[in-house]
């Protein structure tokens, strides 16, 4: 879903990094690591080679903007990652306000291995972040969100008001727990946002108004008919599941991908 990257190669390199293809196949299912922030990252790397997770999006708070994490660290857990033969196809930034924050995200993304950046970002910098990825080969995907307070990114009319006048790098990191969160259907979400997405965010949650996750199939969020949505559109990027949980997560992971892939 990032890069999710003569004319018929440029063609489907541009399938590729807008995560659709021309012809329909299974989905392909990953993780986000938030889903385990509370292990280290040894720890992490053993439940994802236990569940057979081959591609991530790197989401872990430690590796955000505004932790102002090292080089050293990405560097680090991907020769961790490639040791155990799990690729980070996307780097989740969180909010890009400043040029030295995009400059960081590149960089940060680069050392990842990353083919998409995940974040929010508001104003002129959409416009600089559009430039930059172009040149870097790279795509980058808006978060929708919930918050108690109002959000840039809410619906998918939010999103597609924000890519208005951009180009094809810059699309939708879309996150189904947070549009049912906010009030909208998630299926006609995918629909919309099918075009532009990225990387899809899979979580489920309990009711709108609030962001209590449960297990996939057991809230709001219309898990199956979204997958049926992600097959029907043709979409090839990953679908990373992403459990915003405290305390062990490990056996309600082990579910939520053994419910995910009877979909796929």
């Amino acid at each position: 879903m990032m890069t999710r990257r003569t004319f018929t190669g440029t063609l489907a390199s541009a399938f590729a990094a807008a995560g659709t293809a021309t012809a329909a196949g299974k989905l392909k299912l990953g993780i986000g690591t938030y889903t385990y922030h509370s292990l280290s990252i040894d720890d992490m790397i053993v439940q994802l080679k236990r569940l057979e997770i081959r591609e991530i999006e790197m989401s872990r708070g430690e590796f955000m903007l505004f932790s102002k994490p090292a080089p050293e660290k990405f560097q680090s857990v991907k020769t961790k990652l490639d040791a155990a033969g799990i690729q980070c196809v996307s780097y989740y930034t969180a909010t890009i306000k400043t040029d030295t924050d995009l400059d960081n995200a590149v960089r940060f993304a680069h050392l990842l291995g990353s083919r998409n950046i995940t974040g929010d970002a508001t104003g002129d910098i959409l416009n600089r972040i559009d430039e930059r990825l172009t040149k870097e080969g790279l795509t980058f995907g808006i978060h929708n969100h919930y918050f108690k307070q109002k959000f840039a990114y809410e619906s998918p009319e939010d999103v597609l008001k924000a890519l208005a006048g951009l180009s094809k790098t810059m699309g939708s990191s879309l996150d189904i727990g947070h549009i049912a969160s906010c009030g909208y259907d998630t299926v006609d979400a995918v629909r919309k946002l099918a075009p532009h997405l990225r990387i899809v965010h899979l979580k489920d949650v309990e009711a709108s108004g609030g962001e209590i996750n449960v297990l996939l199939g057991k809230g709001i969020a219309r898990i199956p008919e979204v997958m049926a949505e992600l097959r029907k559109v043709a979409y090839t990027g990953l679908v990373a599941i992403e459990y915003e949980h405290e305390g062990p997560v490990a056996e309600d992971v082990r579910l939520e991908v053994e419910y995910a892939r009877k979909l796929l």
